[in-house]
């Protein structure tokens, strides 16, 4: 039996563990908000990546916290949680981060911890707590948000090329130099409303299992929301190399003008996401916007092959994760 200082002390280091989460999430996905801008040249690496950090912390001013309402009360049912859950949840997504990171390949953080959930879930209680309008909107984006990302980009891609078909090549590439400095802060902003929030989600359904919030509270502590969005943030600063390069080079080459197409249809498929409340994979859309900006040129300028790696790892990500989860429950009963 937990004491009142025992549980105050979990859920302390619980927070800590999430925070560190979010701070991972920004590094797994800083080449989600700067891969594009840095394969063309258009920022260094230390500017991206500073850049992409302070959109990431100014989304806190522009996006309801609709995202952390969906983690927090749209996927289990809030009673069934508790600190043994919230662990395995954590380290389900923290572990295939790692996993994902090392091999440089760009994976969903999202998704990882929606599988960690569902996991831990699992592994206490079975599928009967877990809340199928939520499980069932967020599988659906997995494959519904590359897809308006390649939609958006591809569609942006012909529209650009088809005004701009009477400019020159040069003038081309220096008015869609600075346009891009507009689109990679459009596409950091939606990164950093959309993805802080799933921590800010996952704390607040901590709080709440342990009684430190209302389980019908509108909405989580203010610092709590301050603390998610100044660590993604800072993830982002540091930045995940290994993944830029996969995402600006491997995919395909771009020059400024795909650049901007891939990330203007990316951001427009997080905002929308965002003010839906549906917690999507920055990585799934930027990807399916990069390839819609590559196809839209020629189908022979992606690399399926390095596209369809991607892929799987799309897929494998929240069955990994669930997997690692619930061992990770299992021992979390043993420790405490």
């Amino acid at each position: 039996m937990q004491t009142v200082q025992t549980t105050f002390w979990v859920v302390a280091l619980l927070i800590a563990m999430a925070v560190v989460f979010d701070f991972m999430n920004g590094f797994h996905d800083a080449a989600n908000s700067i891969a594009t801008v840095v394969s063309t040249g258009v920022l260094k690496p230390g500017q991206a990546v500073v850049f992409a950090a302070f959109f990431n912390i100014v989304a806190i001013f522009v996006f309801h916290l609709s995202v952390a309402a969906t983690i927090g009360k749209g996927i289990v049912e809030p009673g069934v949680v508790d600190t043994h859950v919230v662990f395995g949840a954590l380290m389900g997504a923290i572990t295939w981060n790692l996993i994902t990171w090392y091999y440089g390949i760009p994976s969903s953080s999202s998704h990882a911890l929606i599988g960690g959930i569902v996991g831990a879930v699992m592994a206490k209680t079975g599928a009967g707590a877990l809340i199928a309008s939520g499980i069932l909107k967020t599988v659906t984006f997995i494959f519904l948000s590359p897809l308006l990302g390649f939609v958006f980009g591809s569609l942006m891609m012909v529209a650009v090329s088809w005004v701009f078909r009477r400019a020159r090549p040069s003038r081309i590439d220096k008015w869609f130099r600075r346009l891009q400095i507009l689109s990679a802060g459009a596409y950091s902003l939606g990164h950093g409303g959309n993805d802080a929030q799933k921590t800010i989600g996952i704390i607040w359904l901590l709080l709440i299992a342990a009684g430190y919030a209302a389980p019908d509270s509108a909405s989580p502590p203010l610092w709590v929301i301050v603390c998610c969005y100044t660590a993604i943030g800072l993830g982002t600063m540091f930045g995940g190399w290994r993944i830029v390069k996969t995402m600006g080079q491997k995919i395909t080459k771009l020059k400024p003008v795909g650049g901007f197409c891939a990330e203007t249809g990316g951001a427009i498929t997080l905002f929308m996401a965002t003010l839906l409340g549906i917690p999507v994979s920055t990585t799934h859309t930027i990807t399916g916007a990069i390839v819609g900006v590559g196809s839209a040129q020629r189908a022979s300028a992606v690399r399926w092959g390095v596209a369809g790696n991607i892929v799987w790892a799309w897929i494998l990500t929240i069955p990994a994760s669930a997997f690692v989860a619930a061992i990770a429950y299992w021992i979390s009963l043993q420790l405490y």
